[in-house]
């Protein structure tokens, strides 16, 4: 009895705690909490921009590593790459399980992906001919947040059909792959080749330990940290190590395996993801005065102008517009369950840059603190109104499924909505 009730105290919390890591594994509560943080980092910075950007600005670490930090620069280039590992990983189970492992299936989010980094930057650059340091800012826009973009989907039309959720969700992973890319070609500088080759060695031995069968996380993760370290003291962003890892993770379960190493690593890690990496991010980096300047630079800094435009206007052309032309090019197929009207709505969240935006943004003009809040404020705006016009036409879209589902009845099978003349 004794053993008993020193026991039983633990149980309930453990089991609270599982609920929570579950609940967390969805899109919608990961999408809640950082829209939390992000209100609270608004509030206190408005309130006192003093001491919050003194907690931002906040220096720990070895210094003898290089590791001596501010802590939103943990967030950056720690926190983040915890959350670039999960998108690594969805990109790896796209490609062997999902949408990517067909060519046909791929295509329609892979174009309409590549479209809409291509046409945001377009748009961005025309809105911001002649501006100065303008062209530092090309990609800010080019981004979509998964994590948020998938949130609102959830909330506003769970009852849509599963194919706009695997669109949106394929397309997203392919705009992240890419977003890593272009920070690893565009915005590395003073780049340290030994360590980088040393990162790269430790990150080639994890994929070498997953295609050999070894699964035990205490060798994993030592090396894992290692090749963190080396590629962010080599000057390129840690981020790619993330997302590096979690491309050579294993899909594939062998003989004897419950779940694969990817599925293990994604049960454990997204939890903290979505809970602590994202939200702590976007509380440290979303947390702009909101004064009379700030709000005007929306007007009259065509930077920020530029931002606004590629994530509203270009992320929906180029992620609609690729959609539309390759279906109609016969380079790729629409869903049955899908109008295009549901790829217009879906098309719209493509501008919730959040996440990536914000770090895109602070690595173009983090040396301009007045630029940068003033870009941060456009990529919150921009989010904002992407997600409440996307929101809508969703809205509008369940209403419709539902209308043309209690038409048909129960004994048709409505014809295929590419098909139609929507």
């Amino acid at each position: 009895m004794r053993r008993a009730a020193q026991v039983w105290p633990l149980r309930p919390t453990a089991r609270y705690a599982a609920q929570i890591a579950e609940a967390l594994r969805a899109e919608t509560l990961g999408g809640m909490i950082m829209l939390a943080a992000t209100v609270a980092a608004l509030i206190w910075a408005n309130v006192s921009y003093e001491s919050y950007d003194s907690i931002r600005t906040l220096t720990f670490g070895p210094a003898s590593l290089h590791l001596d930090l501010e802590l939103y620069k943990w967030a950056q280039n720690g926190l983040l790459a915890i959350f670039f590992f999960v998108a690594g990983l969805e990109v790896k189970e796209e490609f062997t399980h999902g949408e990517l492992a067909v060519l046909r299936k791929a295509a329609l989010p892979i174009i309409a992906a590549l479209s809409g980094m291509a046409a945001p930057a377009a748009v961005y650059l025309l809105v911001t001919i002649g501006a100065p340091d303008a062209a530092r800012g090309w990609a800010i826009p080019t981004a979509t947040d998964i994590a948020f973009a998938l949130a609102v989907l959830a909330v506003t039309a769970s009852a849509m059909p599963a194919a706009l959720r695997a669109f949106l969700l394929t397309c997203a992973v392919v705009d992240d792959l890419g977003a890593i890319t272009v920070i690893a070609l565009f915005y590395t500088e003073g780049l340290n080749v030994p360590m980088l080759l040393a990162g790269a060695a430790l990150i080639a031995l994890y994929g070498l330990l997953q295609a050999r069968g070894v699964t035990s996380p205490w060798i994993h993760l030592p090396i894992a940290l290692a090749a963190w370290y080396f590629v962010e003291v080599s000057g390129l962003h840690a981020t790619v190590a993330g997302v590096a890892l979690g491309l050579l993770t294993r899909c594939k379960a062998r003989e004897a395996e419950q779940r694969t190493p990817a599925e293990a690593a994604d049960h454990h890690i997204r939890p903290i993801s979505a809970g602590l990496a994202v939200p702590v991010f976007a509380f440290l980096s979303a947390g702009v005065p909101l004064n009379a300047s700030a709000v005007g630079a929306i007007f009259s800094d065509r930077v920020v102008l530029g931002v606004m435009a590629g994530l509203v206007v270009g992320k929906f052309l180029g992620v609609f517009g690729g959609a539309w032309i390759s279906v109609r090019l016969g380079l790729a197929r629409l869903s049955g369950e899908l109008h295009w009207r549901d790829m217009a709505a879906v098309s719209l969240l493509g501008g919730v840059g959040f996440t990536v935006s914000l770090l895109i943004g602070d690595l173009a003009y983090g040396g301009d603190p007045a630029r940068a809040d003033a870009v941060t404020t456009g990529v919150l705006a921009a989010s904002l109104v992407c997600s409440l016009l996307a929101a809508a036409l969703l809205h509008f879209r369940v209403r419709s499924h539902a209308a043309a589902s209690a038409t048909s009845g129960p004994g048709r099978v409505p014809e295929p909505m590419s098909e139609r003349d929507d």
